[in-house]
């Protein structure tokens, strides 16, 4: 069994929908993970904003603007009158429910709800296509089986028990189509899991499974040896291990959900990034046990602040480094890169929310300077420290540029360092020569 999962621009139009449909219907028994269409959850995230700010006029005139949308896609996608009719009632079933909400005092819990709806209904157009061209489906209501405990966390045996009873009701069903993202929580209400988390959805389906596969089809193929955006000379990488896909979807690379990884590597499962406009393509295949001594890719993590705090007590001071993250712990804010010093440590953060009071903290310990607008270039591969040379060719591709900190040793698969926004395309260039030179 396969779990197929299929992003947001995969079935962003009725044309989208239909080539989608005609690769998942292969002949073998596949469950189909799907986002919402392209757009669809920004504008419901507008919507919900609109709600808080008591904006109940703008409210309803986005939510009129993204229905006409589907009313478009359901007279482009289907043929038959009935199955217009039909799939018609059901969205503007899911729109009722938006304007309805959209009339009362508006909660967090309404925002999720609010926010679940765009995969329901991306399910129901598949669903209904594939049913009137001939094709049987069954679609499964991920609310009935995907749970978060009382943490957060994804709760794998009730999510294991409730899909594998749904499965096995389907009696001899090859193709289910399922919504990605979306889940309850353990007071039973509509909740997610996180932008990006349909990536997620599929990993966790995988696993309760037991899959032979699990496909992640974007709009590209597969993670590229460089952000093709701003590197001219890129190339598909052909595999990864998971720890190395870990990095780079950590540190920059869109292509994967970081949160995807786990469930996947714990019961070795292998990932495949396809590209839906062109599924000849190889894309890229992640598993456990891939190729040794090798460099595989470099991405990059952008709006990255750096602080440094300097000891004013200089040396021997041995509770220094504890003092300095128990600022960050006090905060919540998560560190990316860290150099120290018998006196000094810098570390780097993207998240500002609690910027001022983080300094406000560590200048009780010495002397802070803080810098902004900074970039991580992250080189990920097989960099074991015996692995001789790679690190120095890193180094000596940034040989020409200001480099502000770097990070080696703290992982067997990266080594990163740290520049400055203006010098990011250079950077990725310069790297992406030395480590990937034109054959």
């Amino acid at each position: 069994m396969k779990v197929m999962k299929f992003g947001g621009t995969s079935v962003g139009s009725a044309e989208q929908i239909k080539k989608v449909a005609k690769l998942i219907n292969d002949g073998e028994r596949n469950i189909v993970v799907l986002s919402a269409m392209s757009g669809t959850t920004n504008t419901l995230v507008e919507i919900c904003d609109y709600l808080y700010k008591e904006n109940v006029v703008s409210a309803k005139e986005t939510i009129n603007m993204l229905q006409q949308k589907y009313v478009q896609t359901i007279y482009d996608l289907y043929s038959s009158q009935d199955t217009i009719d039909d799939v018609d009632n059901q969205i503007d079933a899911v729109f009722g429910l938006l304007r309805y909400l959209a009339d009362y005092d508006f909660t967090s819990v309404d925002e999720r709800e609010i926010l679940a709806q765009g995969e329901i209904m991306s399910t129901i157009l598949m669903n209904a296509y594939l049913k009137e061209t001939g094709v049987e489906s069954v679609l499964l209501p991920t609310l009935e089986y995907v749970r978060t405990d009382e943490d957060g966390d994804p709760d794998v045996d009730f999510i294991e028990e409730n899909l594998n009873r749904l499965i096995a009701e389907a009696g001899d069903a090859k193709l289910f189509i399922t919504q990605g993202y979306i889940c309850k929580n353990y007071l039973g209400e509509i909740d997610n899991l996180k932008r990006g988390g349909s990536d997620y959805t599929a990993s966790l389906i995988g696993a309760a499974v037991k899959a032979d596969e699990i496909q992640i089809w974007t709009d590209i193929d597969g993670m590229h040896s460089s952000d093709p955006r701003y590197v001219n000379s890129t190339h598909p990488v052909e595999s990864l291990s998971f720890e190395e896909a870990a990095e780079l979807a950590y540190f920059g690379a869109k292509v994967l959900h970081p949160t995807c990884i786990l469930p996947a590597k714990l019961n070795n499962i292998p990932v495949r990034i396809l590209n839906t406009m062109a599924p000849e393509a190889k894309g890229t295949l992640i598993y456990n046990f891939p190729p040794h001594k090798t460099v595989k890719a470099v991405a990059a993590k952008d709006n990255i602040t750096v602080i440094k705090v300097y000891s004013s007590r200089m040396f021997q001071a041995y509770d220094f480094l504890s003092q300095v993250f128990e600022v960050f712990e006090k905060v919540k804010t998560p560190i990316d890169l860290i150099a120290t010093s018998e006196v000094g440590v810098s570390v780097t953060i993207d998240n500002t929310t609690y910027l001022h009071e983080i300094v406000d903290r560590l200048m009780n310990l010495g002397k802070v300077t803080v810098d902004e607008d900074m970039v991580i270039i992250c080189v990920v591969g097989d960099l074991e420290w015996h692995n001789i040379g790679f690190e120095a060719k890193v180094v000596d591709a940034v040989r020409d540029i200001p480099v502000r900190m770097i990070s080696y040793g703290g992982s067997n698969y990266n080594v990163s360092i740290l520049v400055r926004k203006e010098d990011k395309v250079k950077a990725l260039d310069n790297i992406n020569k030395a480590l990937f030179p034109a054959e």
